[in-house]
């Protein structure tokens, strides 16, 4: 199986940095004291398009020559990567053909357009994603961007670390939000790096289950409000993942709610559930980090308020909430 390293990600940091923002880090003291350990954010709901999508999908565009670009590029997406690959492939000067199923929120569909992306719908299977996107590709000629398991998406997405490094040392641990495993095999590459911990939903546990068992799950059905974490590991993702991460953590839905809520209230930045779950699991597994300094990555801000309306807590809620924290 091919390699990759470090050396890989300087590369791609070296390609994309004139291309997507250096996202800012932040923290919140009151956050802190909730929590007993100094919590560090790194902001990729700030990167371009909304989500650190954007480093892999244009490490990869503009990896390749003019000659394999010639029929634009095309990909299957839940929504962040999607939009990431439009607005890669719109700032190369080339076609972007999406595939998103039917239920992919409103505002990652309407990003595609917006990037110029053609979108194509497609029924919610995995099976049926990669069946139209078969399709689209034989009648465009198309190169395919995968979502997360090619080492030019793995090596984009592990600038974020490398970036986040650079800006806040001495961290003790860096948590991850993972869903097909890119950007946490691309942190895992990094050099002297913190320990690297992944976050995931209950509801969509395969790579905690993965991880725990050496055996890629292959197939689940999920159930999370966490709609960019529902897709299981890829292979080569996999093979990194089980060698570099310390461990990946899961956290219930009503967790990472309460944890998006706390990120708005405390740091006034606007992600999704996808990033909350990482600070859900913080909190759920608070013996780990205590007395720690731990980074994490926000991975998306594209939030659709219509599904998450009749799921936000109160204001009695929170304070309830924030109560338990205290006391804990």
């Amino acid at each position: 199986m091919l390699q990759l390293e470090e050396a890989d990600v300087q590369a791609a940091y070296s390609r994309i940095k004139s291309l997507v923002h250096e996202t800012p880090v932040f923290s919140s003291q009151a956050l802190n004291q909730l929590l007993g350990c100094d919590v560090i954010f790194k902001g990729e709901h700030l990167q371009l398009g909304g989500a650190f999508k954007a480093r892999g999908a244009t490490n990869m565009v503009y990896a390749q020559p003019g000659s394999e670009l010639a029929s634009g590029v095309c990909t299957h997406s839940s929504g962040n990567h999607g939009a990431a690959l439009a607005r890669a492939a719109r700032a190369r000067g080339v076609a972007a053909h999406i595939v998103m199923p039917k239920n992919a929120s409103p505002i990652k569909r309407r990003l595609v357009g917006y990037f110029g992306g053609h979108l194509t719908e497609c029924d919610n299977s995995l099976e049926e994603r990669e069946k139209i996107l078969k399709a689209v590709a034989d009648s465009t000629g198309a190169l395919y961007v995968p979502p997360f398991d090619a080492p030019l998406i793995i090596a984009g997405q592990g600038t974020a670390l490398l970036e986040f490094k650079g800006q806040t040392p001495k961290l003790d641990a860096v948590v991850v939000p993972v869903g097909g495993g890119g950007l946490l095999a691309g942190c895992c590459l990094v050099q002297d790096r913190p320990l690297v911990y992944g976050a995931e939903p209950e509801g969509a546990s395969d790579a905690a289950r993965s991880f725990a068992t050496g055996e890629r799950v292959l197939a689940h059905t999920p159930n999370t409000i966490c709609d960019g974490l529902q897709t299981t590991l890829g292979v080569l993702n996999f093979e990194i993942i089980k060698r570099g991460v310390t461990d990946i953590l899961t956290a219930p839905d009503a967790d990472t709610i309460f944890a998006m809520q706390l990120i708005w209230q405390f740091t006034k930045q606007w992600v999704e559930p996808s990033s909350a779950v990482a600070l859900s699991v913080v909190m759920r597994h608070r013996c780990v980090f205590v007395g720690k300094r731990v980074g994490i990555i926000l991975t998306g801000g594209n939030v659709d308020l219509d599904r998450l309306g009749p799921l936000l807590l109160n204001s009695q809620q929170i304070d309830h909430g924030i109560a338990s924290l205290t006391h804990h």
